[in-house]
């Protein structure tokens, strides 16, 4: 393991730089200026999350065409070009006066920051690797859980000398500082897989079909994988959204699920690095029966008792399938589909998996203001989860047949 770190660290580093850096676009970092931000402008809960919606549906639709950045020969151009635009829409923000300003500056933080930055990581770690793609996947998606431990005790620091718009301004400096010319250091070099097969039977690159868009959005397997995929950003986002309501049914106090968080990011990440070398030894397609399981265990425990002590293994649940299927998805898109033309294909379904995580909130709100208990959707959410994992037995086993068809 140290001598693949020495090895690949230029390519490592870049991988966790840009799911770093796509911090300042992700939901727990621009909320923590939404108090800020509703009182300069002068909107309600209800107004400001409107906004937030709208742009982040928007940046969903424009990844579907921007994803194909991740497709070019220098991935240095598109990390500084990447970094560029997630700073210009820093800097809007810093300068919002208005609802309109402020859609402009959330769609590009959207857009560039939880969908560009992790989209080109992701797209150029399935690239650069095979033999040992599930555990670059892994190392490199460390990014995500420094950048939620770091920032927002960074954030509250500059609070106390600065004022929120004045953080933004320094955000927009270290994208431009730091993270671009880091990024251009990093990509200059391309990376040459130096194993052409792995364990789990994939074939070399210059014998396995490489597909278009075109190819994918005739193939059923793509769809019969989406609701599967969806389902751990959709019930997650869905459920910390509403948090507050959960607490409240339960007769829990919020700060005692809320504190259980870091159980989360730990479980996602010791499950991400230990599914990484299971990628390798096996394949993503042997492992994708398991991925929904253990969040459906979780959403189940949730709803069957009022015990305060089920959230620490409800989040150990959900933190699991978080951490497989982020290495899961990561390695599936190349296994099946190829390297070239990974950036527009894993564009689609990042698209759709922004599409989900704006959905939840709205949809389980709906439906609690209908009176559907929460508990009630809670087992739906396990259920429907138990379905799609009897989908994935047979999809798995389709791939794994359509493998050794196509040998």
């Amino acid at each position: 393991m140290f001598r693949f770190l020495i090895d690949n660290a230029r390519w490592l580093a870049a991988g966790f730089l840009l799911t770093f850096m796509s911090g300042f676009g992700q939901t727990f970092f621009i909320s923590l200026f939404s108090g800020e931000i509703r009182g300069e402008l002068g909107l309600s809960h209800g107004g400001f999350g409107t906004v937030y919606g709208a742009a982040t549906l928007a940046s969903a639709i424009s990844i579907i065409w921007v994803g194909r950045l991740a497709d070019i020969r220098n991935p240095a151009i598109a990390g500084v070009m990447v970094s560029c635009g997630l700073a210009a829409a820093a800097l809007v923000m810093s300068v919002a006066a208005g609802p309109v300003m402020l859609f402009l500056a959330i769609y590009g933080l959207r857009l560039f920051g939880q969908g560009m930055m992790t989209h080109t990581s992701q797209t150029l770690i399935g690239r650069w690797f095979v033999a040992t793609r599930g555990r670059a996947l892994a190392i490199s998606g460390f990014g995500f859980p420094a950048s939620e431990a770091a920032f927002p005790l960074i954030v509250v620091a500059l609070l106390a000398i600065f004022g929120w718009r004045e953080i933004w301004m320094i955000v927009a400096g270290v994208l431009i500082i730091v993270s671009a010319p880091g990024l251009w250091w990093l990509l200059r070099e391309n990376r040459t897989p130096q194993h052409t097969r792995n364990a789990g039977g994939a074939r070399k690159a210059s014998e396995q079909r490489q597909w278009t868009r075109t190819d994918v959005l005739r193939d059923p397997v793509f769809y019969l994988l989406l609701p599967a995929f969806l389902a751990p950003s959709f019930i997650g986002t869905g459920v910390f959204f509403h948090q507050v309501h959960l607490t409240e049914t339960k007769g829990w106090e919020l700060a005692w699920f809320a504190g259980f968080f870091p159980v989360y990011a730990a479980s996602s990440v010791v499950t991400s690095l230990v599914a990484g070398f299971l990628v390798d030894k096996w394949s993503a397609r042997h492992l994708l029966p398991a991925v929904l399981l253990p969040q459906a265990a979780g959403a189940a425990l949730l709803a069957s008792t009022l015990n305060p002590w089920v959230v620490p293994l409800t989040m150990t649940a959900f933190g699991m399938t978080a951490g497989m299927m982020a290495n899961v998805s990561g390695a599936l898109w190349p296994e099946i589909y190829g390297v070239r033309h990974l950036g527009a294909i894993r564009a689609m379904a990042i698209s759709a998996m922004v599409l989900s995580t704006a959905a939840a909130p709205f949809v389980l709100g709906v439906l609690i203001d209908a009176g559907i208990a929460f508990d009630l959707q809670l087992y739906g959410m396990a259920a429907y989860m138990l379905a799609a994992t009897v989908l994935l037995v047979a999809v798995s086993r389709n791939l794994l047949a359509r493998d050794l068809s196509d040998a």
